[in-house]
This record gives structure tokens, sequence and C-alpha cells, in this order.
């Protein structure tokens, strides 16, 4: 065969078809895939849904089956037994206290440690890593707010959710390795100061990881419920989680009601991931390319 009988077969109409075919295989997968992990993280929250829906009759009749007499007014007597118009409050004060805290810890703490500035950047960073594994010390911080003069006090709550950073550092590590250096450099050979390169030139670059800090801090601290038993004692300081207590009985648990009241409270939650998801994915992806 000749070369130009090679380069004619190879264009043939059959052989770019089969190309085509190639090339569209990945992106069929892809849907595949997204809508797989659509309906894995959707179930459990239809399945809430059809629970908080149902009433204690037909959930004790088949708790799995679809709802047949949706009971709206599950919502109402939840909202209104575990009294979330009191808790709801100052879960919004305690998650954008905390959330904000916490975000500013991981600026200042990580910045210094990714750019080599401290001594010990690489031990920092393990520490950042064992501290995701550590166990939370309740009776040493229930021990440090008691002598502190903090216990069931809302500042002290703040204070202990605010500094559990979690995986915000590592975030943040990651995503200032996509900060060039030059910056730095140019930055000190005009003169501007530590605190304000950080604040006036590095913080409006990393808007997206601050973002998907912040978010992640929210959540966690919305979400959390152990802490508040432990160091809150005046119900009027309750977050919206402890407010599910109101469900739980003796002998017997109002499902349903329970189920409503979870939904109540993961409700802010889904609607605010709905507006804010793409600081998420920007800030998550900006630090993995980091």
């Amino acid at each position: 065969m000749t070369l130009t009988q090679t380069r004619t077969s190879s264009g043939s109409p059959q052989t770019r078809d089969t190309r085509v075919q190639h090339r569209r295989r990945p992106a069929i997968g892809g849907y595949v895939c997204a809508v797989i992990l659509l309906i894995v993280f959707l179930f459990p929250l239809l399945y809430l849904l059809n629970t908080a829906l149902k009433s204690n009759a037909e959930f004790i009749a088949d708790p799995v089956g679809i709802v047949r007499d949706p009971q709206w007014g599950n919502f109402f007597d939840a909202w209104r037994q575990g009294d979330f118009g009191a808790y709801i409050l100052n879960s919004v004060l305690y998650t954008g206290a905390g959330a904000t805290i916490g975000t500013f810890i991981s600026l200042v703490l990580a910045f210094p440690v990714s750019r080599g500035y401290i001594r010990g950047g690489k031990l920092w960073s393990v520490l950042f890593v064992l501290v995701l594994f550590l166990p939370n010390a309740l009776i040493t911080q229930f021990q440090l707010l008691l002598r502190l003069g903090l216990y069931d006090n809302r500042l002290g709550y703040i204070l202990m959710v605010g500094v559990g950073v979690g995986v915000g550092p590592l975030l943040f590590s990651g995503f200032v390795s996509s900060i060039p250096r030059e910056l730095d450099e140019a930055a000190a050979i005009d003169g501007v100061g530590y605190w304000r390169y950080l604040f006036a030139f590095v913080l409006p670059l990393a808007k997206p990881a601050l973002a998907t800090i912040f978010i992640l801090q929210a959540v966690w601290i919305w979400n959390e419920i152990i802490l508040a038993t432990v160091l809150l004692a005046d119900p009027a300081k309750f977050p919206v989680t402890v407010g599910l207590y109101a469900f739980k009985g003796t002998y017997s648990n109002q499902w349903p009601l329970l189920a409503a009241a979870t939904f109540i409270v993961a409700a802010p939650l889904i609607v605010g991931y709905v507006f804010i998801q793409r600081y998420l994915v920007s800030g998550v992806l900006g630090a993995v390319k980091g």
C-alpha cells in the first residue's frame, strides 16, 4: 500500500465516524456517573421527605413505603414542638461568627506555612493533617471555658466552634501555591508590609478558596450538636439542632415529626448550597490545581 492510499484510508468517512464514537464514549460515561451520584445524594433526602409526610399510623404500617396521604401539617407541628423559632437566630449567630473566625484563622495560619515564611513549614503541614484525625477534647474544652468564666456563654461557644478549622488550612495552602511568588517579591520591593500584603493582595486573589472554607465551616457549625449540649446549659442559648431532642421520647420516638424537624434544620443548608455551589467548586478546584 502506498503512502497516498494510507492517507486516503485513514481519512475515510468510516474512520472519522469511529473517532467520533470514541470521543463520545467518555462524555456518555461522565453523564452516567453524574446521574448515579445524583441518585446517591438525592435518595436520602427524598426518603427523609417521604417519612416526614407520613402520619404515625402510616409510618408504623409501612415505614419504607411511598406516602399515600401527605401530612404537610407535620412541618408546622415540628416547627412549633421543636421551638425552632427561638433557636434559629442563635444558629445564625453561631454559624456566621464561628465561620468568620475559622476562615480568618485559616488565612493567617496557612499562608506563611505554605510560603515557608516560618520555620518547620513541613511539620505544620503534617500537623494540619493530624488534627483532622484527633478526637474532640470535650472535657478539656469544658474545663477551659469553666475557668475562663465562659461556660454557658454565647461568646465561649462561638470561640470553640470557630477554632475548629478542620480542612481549611489544607485547602488554603493548596490554593496559595497557585499565587506566584513574584507577587510577594514585588510587594516587598515596593515596601508593602506583611499584613497589608496579606489582606490587600492575597485575600482578594483567594476569595474562591476563602469562600469554600467559610462554607465548609458554616455547614459544620450549623449541624453541630455535641459541643452545644456540653458547653451550653441555658435553653435560650441553644442552636437549632438541639431542638431535635424534643422529638425523642423515653419509650418511643415521633419518627415522622423527627424527620420533618430534620428537614427543617437541613433546609437552610440545602437552599444556600444551590446559590453558593459555584464558589465551593471553584475553591476546591483552585486548591487541587495549586
